[in-house]
């Protein structure tokens, strides 16, 4: 994956400033004027790249583990939601995975192949199909997903314990549903210009 901008405080060695490289850690220069802004850095700029970077490196991790077994992370994720259900239309499957629809149609086809799905016809939708796992599947599911549970176990329990995890999991909710959610109303920006006061006429 690509690097994340550096955050050298110094700048580069040929002693030019980096542009907007405290943007993503001002604790390392500051929350004022030396953050490399036209002004205060916001707060939440202290745990923007942290955030981004253990999502990336979680990434890793996990995808080569998935990869270990034959399987890519659109596959797995489509297998691991197919498990224990009836079958799901596509639309369901887009829904609940973290797939994106314009590659859902490769990864089906894929796992057409390797005879872990297979289609049948939604009675409900004359249009529509109905995606459920061959026996096959199941028992790839049962054999891959504990196993990937317990790989990804050790990794968030060197560095959090069950109480932290708690804590943390409705603050992420919180977090992800702001982002999904429209903010309204929200402050002006501060590149943005402020709109010029009227000229009153003297009385």
């Amino acid at each position: 994956m690509p690097r994340s901008p550096s955050t050298s405080p110094s700048g580069s060695a040929s002693g030019k400033k980096e542009p907007l490289s405290g943007a993503f850690s001002p604790e390392e220069k500051g929350c004022g004027s030396d953050s490399g802004l036209p002004f205060p850095a916001p707060h939440f700029l202290k745990i923007l790249r942290p955030l981004v970077e253990a999502y990336q490196a979680f990434l890793q991790v996990s995808d080569r583990h998935i990869a270990s077994m034959g399987l890519t992370r659109g596959q797995f994720d489509v297998i691991v939601t197919l498990a224990r259900t009836q079958g799901l239309r596509c639309t369901d499957i887009a829904t609940e995975t973290l797939v994106t629809k314009g590659t859902l149609t490769g990864v089906l086809t894929r796992l057409e192949k390797k005879k872990l799905i297979h289609r049948t016809k939604n009675l409900h939708d004359k249009r529509g199909q109905i995606i459920r796992l061959t026996p096959a599947g199941e028992e790839l599911y049962d054999r891959v997903f504990p196993r990937h549970v317990r790989h990804l176990e050790q990794y968030f329990n060197k560095s959090l314990t069950p109480g932290e995890m708690d804590m943390l999991r409705p603050l992420l909710l919180r977090m992800r549903d702001t982002f999904r959610a429209p903010l309204g109303d929200s402050p002006p920006s501060p590149f943005e210009p402020k709109p010029e006061r009227p000229i009153r006429k003297g009385r």
